[in-house]
């Protein structure tokens, strides 16, 4: 392959911004001032400008100086590319300090964060808040992401990790569902349509009370890509969903949603907000996380056990 052109050779930044502050002020003294140098600094920049286009750029008179017809040509187009790289910065920054953009799961984003993301907003309006949804996991180090909230145990290299909420999972469905099928004990879901039967929960779910449920993925039934899916598909009389309920802890409050039977079994796993550990002390993440952790200790739900309930932190409702 041909060799590639070597990089134009640029002239040192600092000359370059000493020779634009000069030019515009035709003065070298009050060039000086603006930059915070020496008179003799800014000739000093000058002079080394001057011998890397070999020729003079301006003409030294006793009380200012004069841009000579190559200065002339020079400094029009510095100006430009000064002024264009300071409105690229300054518009970074501020988007940096008033943008907070954050990646989630989408069963997340829709049914845990964005009902309360207005409560945020209105206790911080100088933020514009962005919300992406996405199954990989963001890279911070490529990606315009701040923080996200992610599903796992919380051992992610090089980010910190503050746990939202612990996670459990539990057959879920409509209230008229459960009356219809009388569902009372767990082995009367064997004989209740389930959703997504093929996804390992429920197998762990059904092995957690000892029961052997080997045929479940072999089911004639729906199976659904995302929990959101399947809980749409339950809220409609579909069946029975397996799912975390503080996810959704709105539609049982509301008692759109109920507990198919009385047995919930803990996930290893939870919710956490992530981010990276160099930019734990910025502002807008600081906020964000203290008002997602305040909102996660906010209430509690009752999660059904056999033979009764109890209580465990869960999101607010």
């Amino acid at each position: 392959m041909p060799a590639q052109p070597p990089p134009p050779k640029l002239p040192p930044l600092a000359a370059v911004r000493v020779f634009e502050a000069a030019a515009r002020h035709q003065n070298f003294t009050r060039a000086a001032e603006e930059l915070g140098m020496t008179q003799a600094a800014v000739s000093y920049q000058i002079r080394l400008l001057e011998d890397r286009v070999g020729a003079p750029l301006f003409v030294r008179q006793p009380r200012q100086v004069v841009l000579t017809a190559i200065g002339q040509r020079l400094a029009g187009p510095v100006a430009k590319a000064l002024a264009d790289i300071g409105t690229v910065f300054r518009n970074l920054c501020e988007e940096n300090q008033t943008v907070l953009t954050i990646s989630s799961l989408q069963t997340m984003a829709i049914n845990w964060l964005s009902p309360r993301l207005a409560q945020f907003q209105i206790e911080n309006p100088q933020f514009e808040v962005r919300v992406g949804t996405t199954e990989h996991l963001v890279d911070f180090a490529t990606e315009s992401v701040d923080l996200a909230l992610r599903y796992g145990l919380g051992d992610w290299p090089g980010l910190v990790a503050d746990k939202l909420f612990a996670c459990h999972f539990a057959p879920l469905c409509t209230p008229e569902l459960r009356e219809r099928l009388q569902l009372r004990e767990p082995a009367d879901l064997l004989r209740a349509p389930l959703l997504s039967p093929g996804d390992d929960f429920w197998k762990i779910w059904f092995a957690d009370i000892g029961i052997d449920a080997p045929k479940l993925g072999g089911r004639s039934t729906m199976a659904l890509q995302m929990q959101a899916m399947n809980i749409q598909a339950a809220l409609r009389g579909h069946g029975v969903a397996m799912a975390v309920p503080e996810l959704f802890a709105y539609d049982i409050a509301a008692g759109r949603l109920v507990f198919a039977v009385n047995h919930v079994v803990r996930d290893e796993r939870a919710y956490w907000i992530v981010y990276p550990r160099e930019r734990q002390r910025e502002r807008k993440i600081r906020l964000f996380r203290d008002w997602a952790l305040a909102e996660a200790r906010a209430a509690c739900m009752k999660l059904p056990v056999r033979g009764g309930s109890r209580d465990v932190t869960a999101p607010a409702v």
